[in-house]
């Protein structure tokens, strides 16, 4: 599985809706989509940074790390 995205929970949380997350951000709603989905391969530090500071969360509260134990090592 690897990283997984919780940005739709904080949203939640926080009662905010991607468009005012992509307002606040400055990106599009469509790599605020992709992000959510978790079809994105990358994330810039940058946006990170300014999703963490509109929804006053942590990366850590948004970015979670899971063991696919099917995986072989």
């Amino acid at each position: 599985m690897g990283i997984l995205i919780n940005l739709d929970v904080m949203l939640a949380k926080r009662k905010m809706s991607l468009s005012e997350l992509s307002q606040k951000v400055g990106i599009t709603m469509a790599n605020l989509s992709i992000l959510k989905t978790g079809k994105a391969k990358a994330v810039r530090l940058s946006t990170l940074e300014g999703i963490c500071r509109a929804l006053e969360c942590q990366p850590g509260d948004i970015l979670i790390y899971q063991n696919d134990e099917s995986t072989p090592e």
